[in-house]
């Protein structure tokens, strides 16, 4: 019995290890290749390895007037963290209020906000965004986005925080109100210091989706190229006049821009783990 458990984890761990393996093998094949001569890409695709490692495709995208790294980098940086400020400070103020708000109308005005999961009009929305935006003297930029992102609502988020707060005891509210704490003042001096691990979560998501975010960003930042950020610059070099001879810029330009997150994942992952496990799983 004991050897037939054996094979069988043995084969589970196989089974992991190949999954492993196929869905980290585009990101190891994109930072190999980032380390290949543009020849060598456009002569052997298939080659995982390169010939020679050179940095030098690192240093021409740095410096490449069609890419231009640093500008769109920080353009992105600056984007990335307004959007996960944004929805940190939405998504825990919005989950408090409904885990622990107490008012008519509660239940259908979530049960609205839950319809939203369900209606998902993609491209359709931005001609009217655009319209709505400059007749409030909101001209289309990267900044203006991000006044879109305060209206927009987070309601996976705001599942996840308000699952975690009901996980809380209801006696600390209480014993808040008793020391003479508010509907604010508990939020604040209680819950806010205990949603750290969902918080990381809800951080590290939004990281992620803002960072590799690329239709809005470059429909808002169409007329304004100075205002690009990095995943936009990355895909118009692709439709450049340089495409056919760029693939190493390519290569090397994804390469940097995977870096900020995979930073953020190394560093937020422990809370991250405790965040989805306790918010999502105990909701």
């Amino acid at each position: 019995m004991e050897r037939r458990n054996r094979i069988v984890n043995l084969i589970c761990y196989l089974f992991l290890l190949i999954i492993l393996l196929a869905t980290l093998f585009p990101l190891i094949y994109t930072i190999l290749s980032s380390f290949k001569t543009n020849m060598e890409l456009l002569s052997d695709p298939g080659r995982i390895f390169p010939e020679r490692f050179t940095v030098d495709n690192y240093i021409r995208a740095w410096n490449s007037d069609s890419l231009q790294i640093g500008r769109m980098f920080i353009n992105s940086v600056l984007y990335t963290l307004g959007c996960v400020m944004i929805m940190l400070i939405e998504a825990s103020l919005y989950g408090y209020v409904f885990a622990r708000g107490k008012f008519r109308g509660k239940r259908i005005l979530f049960l609205v906000f839950s319809s939203l999961m369900f209606i998902n009009l993609g491209s359709i929305t931005i001609y009217p965004l655009l319209e709505v935006l400059a007749s409030v003297k909101l001209k289309s930029s990267l900044w203006a986005l991000l006044v879109y992102k305060i209206f927009a609502i987070p309601i996976v988020n705001i599942y996840l925080v308000k699952s975690y707060i009901q996980s809380l005891p209801i006696a600390l509210d209480e014993a808040a109100k008793i020391d003479g704490c508010g509907f604010v003042g508990i939020f604040f001096r209680i819950i806010r210091p205990m949603l750290k691990p969902i918080m990381a979560t809800i951080g590290m998501l939004s990281f992620n989706s803002s960072w590799n975010e690329y239709l809005f960003p470059a429909v808002f930042t169409m007329a304004k190229p100075e205002q690009q950020t990095l995943i936009v610059g990355i895909i118009a070099l692709k439709n450049s006049s340089e495409s056919a001879v760029s693939w190493d810029l390519m290569f090397a330009g994804t390469t940097i821009s995977l870096i900020p997150v995979l930073l953020a994942f190394a560093f937020a992952n422990r809370y991250f783990v405790k965040g989805i496990a306790m918010g999502a799983l105990k909701g």
